[in-house]
């Protein structure tokens, strides 16, 4: 028989693998054997016995279980870190100062906090106060006071309890900047890694700058200086002795030893501060005394009147620019805004006013109004009835349905789209699908003009117009116009059925009062460092407006919007003094209604209605929104001079109306009118009123040029006048000075008219001839 292994080539392979697999083991093994076997006889000449044995062997084991334990820590307890990036504010809120446009604080959000103040501005004894209380090693430890540590587990031993805390200050900066508050041990593990890492990264004078001016100090305030300014109403770089003790009792328990919650417990805390310090060795016995007996006053925080409709919006704005123009590093900041405060504060009276009396009856139950210049610089903002029973903002972020306040929109492509204000149009029923819009009478008015269309608000026109130049035109005109919510392409889109916020549709209606340059709406206009370094100006960082509208459409869009103030559905709107231009809606159901107007220097929107949608008493925007429009307006055209809008001319029949009907009615909220002057040219000589007894209600009558402002022309009698003198024979003028009592009478009423024509005629006779002159 033949040998197997010489035959099957398969079967040699795996025998010879057999075969060096087996050598291979057997002399690893012996290997080891024979290198233990030399090892053991190498350390047998070491041999060790007796106490010198147990403490080898004791050493021996805490190594091997010590680096068991270390590896086990590191797993467990390594803080989740990276340090990288901009470590030292991530997480950090900001500390925003709001102040009107002269400078004044109106408000803050954020946090309150100031870290503009340099170390060594800050008192000695401040520092030490806070070193004695916190951390008395803190210049001599590496980040971990051991000692310390070991201090506070045996008097938390003695105490059964937690009676002192054995974190180190760079400890607790640690815990401020990266960590939360909750007492575990993997918390403590955290800390004392980070504390490690920061010791490694910083010197001791820039972790107690964090440490001083990011700790938790009560009240909302966040840093020494900050606590300073609210406590005690001064810089921290003017703390006393006794102040700063009571600063420094702070960091323990900030809530609990705020002296404007509780003077008495604050004051206890500081007199433990105090004698802290004197065991440190940082004051003499002396000083402690006279620190005891320093009486120190805490500023009454008063609550003032916050626009915080206003200020929740503004500080929105801040962030957003603040991400715009890369200003996130700077976290401490004052923002100069442009809020008119007077009429932030009259529009609130306004609303509310309406809200108590007519909106009650007719169940409307809230209500929002913002006001802008055509720009978009916001100027006041009416979230509701009462902030403090809801902080919810019904003008920035309520969506809901416009109605016919979104037509001017669907008109405005109708123009660009060939048309005019006086093409004709049917206004007649209309269909698409099983949907058959009608209009508020039930009724049609047949044909008609595009302007008298828009007046009336009649619904088959608005959705004919979209058949023929079709909803996409509406909705990208009505962007470019500057509305920013979405616009649903629907068949009922014309009619307003798309959620929009009040604020959006009054920016979209600025930009018609700005003959067609895109408005965007703004609360900032400066924003400084504590230092008073500007970093960001709105004049300098931000573009001119674009001209996004054709200023000849936009002008034929106003003039029909004067109609519909002038004699149509928005007439309770109609200012009279100023060109003005509007438009009412109501939504289906009655559940909003409003009114969105502008002026050539104010645009203001107004809705009224309900939090849970429920319907109003068949509220039209023509019937609340509207008057209140109005006498927003009216406080909000103070100062400022009437002008002519794109398309709604100035003429003489303003300052007629102005004479007529004083734009103040009776029971209005506002404040004091203030008294103006008129210069009216009649080429004789300078007259001017003696001031009136100061018993008598001084309100305003402004004669401008010739078609001046008349801001309060109400009834007076004519006043004693003496002569000022000739002026230049080159031009004589006569400047007439009225000071104006309260219209309380109808005879009043009719003597100031007569008064008042007498003078104005004869000014207005003699300015006709000589423009005919120099016509000639």
């Amino acid at each position: 028989m033949s040998n197997p292994t010489k035959q099957n080539a398969v079967f040699r392979f795996f025998w010879k693998l057999d075969s060096v697999v087996s050598a291979a083991v057997f002399e690893s093994f012996d290997f080891l054997r024979r290198s233990a076997s030399a090892y053991s006889s190498f350390l047998y000449r070491f041999r060790l016995s007796g106490p010198r044995r147990l403490i080898v062997d004791l050493a021996d084991d805490a190594a091997t279980f010590g680096t068991v334990f270390a590896f086990g820590l590191l797993a467990y307890a390594l803080p989740p870190f990276s340090g990288t990036g901009d470590v030292w504010n991530k997480g950090r809120e900001y500390a925003v100062t709001f102040t009107d446009a002269n400078g004044e604080i109106i408000g803050r959000r954020g946090i309150r906090q100031d870290d503009a103040i340099p170390l060594e501005d800050i008192p000695p004894h401040m520092i030490k106060a806070v070193l004695a209380t916190e951390d008395s090693r803190f210049y001599q430890h590496f980040g971990i006071d051991l000692q310390g540590t070991l201090r506070a587990i045996v008097q938390n031993a003695k105490a059964d309890g937690v009676s002192q805390g054995g974190s180190s200050l760079t400890q607790q900066v640690a815990k401020n900047l990266f960590l939360t508050p909750e007492r575990t041990i993997k918390r403590k593990v955290h800390e004392a890694f980070l504390a490690l890492w920061i010791e490694a990264r910083l010197t001791k004078d820039e972790i107690l700058k964090l440490y001083l001016d990011r700790s938790y100090m009560g009240g909302g305030n966040y840093g020494v200086e900050a606590a300073a300014q609210y406590y005690f109403g001064k810089s921290i770089r003017d703390v006393s002795l006794a102040e700063s003790a009571m600063l420094a009792g702070l960091f323990k328990a900030p809530t609990k030893y705020a002296p404007h919650n509780d003077l008495a417990a604050a004051r206890s805390r500081a007199n433990v501060v105090l004698y802290r310090m004197l065991d440190a060795g940082f004051i003499t016995q002396g000083e402690l005394v006279q620190a005891r007996r320093d009486n120190v006053a805490i500023v009454d925080q008063k609550i003032i009147e916050s626009p915080d409709w206003f200020l929740d919006w503004a500080y929105k704005d801040t962030l957003a620019l603040i991400e715009e123009q890369n200003l996130e590093s700077n976290f401490v900041i004052e923002v100069k805004t442009t809020i008119d405060l007077k009429l932030q504060q009259a529009a609130q009276k306004i609303v509310n006013a309406v809200l108590e009396t007519e909106a009650a009856a007719l169940d409307a139950n809230q209500a929002s109004s913002v006001t802008m210049t055509p720009d978009g610089a916001v100027r006041a903002i009416v979230g509701g009835r009462d902030y403090e029973d809801s902080q919810f903002n019904r003008a920035t972020d309520a969506l809901r349905q416009p109605g016919s306040s979104f037509k001017p929109f669907v008109y405005l492509a109708a123009l660009m789209d060939g048309m005019t204000p006086d093409t004709i149009v049917v206004d007649g029923p209309v269909s698409i699908g099983n949907w058959s819009p009608k209009n508020y009478t039930g009724k049609y008015a047949g044909r008609t003009t595009l302007r008298n269309a828009l007046a009336h608000s009649y619904n088959s026109v608005p959705v004919k117009l979209s058949l023929q130049t079709g909803r996409k035109k509406i909705i990208e005109t009505a962007h470019l116009a500057g509305l920013q919510s979405e616009v649903e392409n629907v068949a009922s889109m014309p009619l307003g059925t798309s959620a929009v916020t009040l604020l959006d549709i009054t920016t979209a209606y600025a930009t018609f009062a700005a003959g067609g340059k895109q408005a965007k709406p703004y609360t900032v206009t400066e924003i400084r460092r504590p230092t008073g370094e500007v970093i960001f100006s709105r004049d300098v960082n931000s573009n001119a407006p674009v001209q996004v509208l054709p200023f000849e459409k936009v002008a034929e869009l106003n003039d029909m919007m004067h109609a519909v103030v002038a004699s149509g559905t928005g007439t309770k709107a109609n200012l009279g003094f100023a060109p003005s231009a509007g438009k009412t809606g109501t939504n289906q159901s009655y559940r909003d209604a409003w009114f969105v107007g502008f002026s050539a220097n104010n645009v203001t929107g107004v809705w009224f209605g309900n939090d849970d949608f429920s319907e109003m008493k068949k509220v039209t925007g023509g019937m609340l929104p509207a008057p209140t429009w109005r006498k927003i307006m009216l406080e909000a055209e103070r100062g400022f001079a009437v002008a002519a809008l794109p398309g709604v001319p100035l003429d003489e029949s303003y300052a007629q109306f102005a004479e007529e009907n004083p734009p103040y009615p009776a029971g209005t909220p506002s404040a004091e009118p203030a008294l103006r002057t008129a210069t009216v040219e009649t080429g004789e000589t300078d007259v001017e009123t003696v001031k009136p007894k100061p018993e008598q209600d001084a309100v305003v009558a402004v004669l401008k040029d010739m078609f001046g402002l008349f801001d309060e022309t109400n009834a007076a009698r004519p006043q004693k006048v003496r002569k000022i003198g000739p002026r230049s024979a080159k031009k004589r003028q006569t400047r007439v000075t009225l000071i104006l009592p309260e219209p309380n009478t109808a005879k009043k009423r009719k003597r100031l008219g007569e008064f008042l024509a007498v003078r104005r005629n004869s000014a207005f006779d003699k300015l006709r001839e000589r423009q005919k002159i120099q016509g000639n």
